[in-house]
């Protein structure tokens, strides 16, 4: 695997399950974890975080991290 997946998933992956998890406690008012857990909708909402975290957000930062070494 490139260097640059590597980065992609580690950082992009990263953020899009900060991002699950945050979302699943910030909703716990609502609802209890467990239930939220249950709902296909949560699993569809924390693989759409992981795309666009990996595709969108990893091509990113790694655009920026090679600019930053280019300097």
């Amino acid at each position: 695997m490139s260097e640059r997946w590597k980065y992609q998933l580690k950082s992009g992956g990263l953020w899009g399950l900060f991002m699950s998890v945050f979302i699943l406690l910030f909703n716990m008012k609502e609802q209890p974890i467990a239930e939220q857990l249950q709902h296909p909708e949560f699993w569809v909402k924390t693989l759409v975080y992981l795309i666009v975290g990996i595709f969108g957000l990893g091509y990113y930062n790694w655009k920026h991290k090679q600019k930053q070494q280019s300097k």
